[in-house]
């Protein structure tokens, strides 16, 4: 299923709340879901995206996964999706595998 574009009015608004280590996605001002994260200066990891039943199906959870991954290509931030929702979203937009974290160590006998 393709996702769902939101027109420029459509009252969502994708905000960090640092204090809190997460991103809220807000529609009309209301919380109605967020993308928790860690981040340090050399990686993001996104554990936990929880958007509200009640707005499924809205394309609030791919504006939440774009608004997310769009910071961390900012930051310059490797990302490590732990979050089954954001791994699947990235998956899905190749545009975005770039960002995927790459475990760079080695085993050597």
């Amino acid at each position: 299923m393709p996702a769902q574009s939101l027109p420029d009015d459509s009252g969502v608004d994708v905000v960090d709340v640092a204090e809190a280590s997460r991103f809220e996605v807000r529609l009309d001002g209301e919380t109605v879901g967020f993308a928790d994260y860690l981040r340090t200066d050399a990686l993001v990891v996104y554990p936990h995206t929880v958007i509200d039943p009640a707005y499924n199906g809205r394309g609030l959870g791919s504006a939440l996964a774009r608004a997310v991954l769009d910071d961390a290509r900012e930051r310059g931030l490797p990302v490590l999706a732990t979050c089954p929702f954001i791994a699947a979203w990235m998956a899905r937009h190749p545009e975005y595998l770039a960002l995927a974290y790459q475990n760079r160590s080695r085993v050597t006998d």
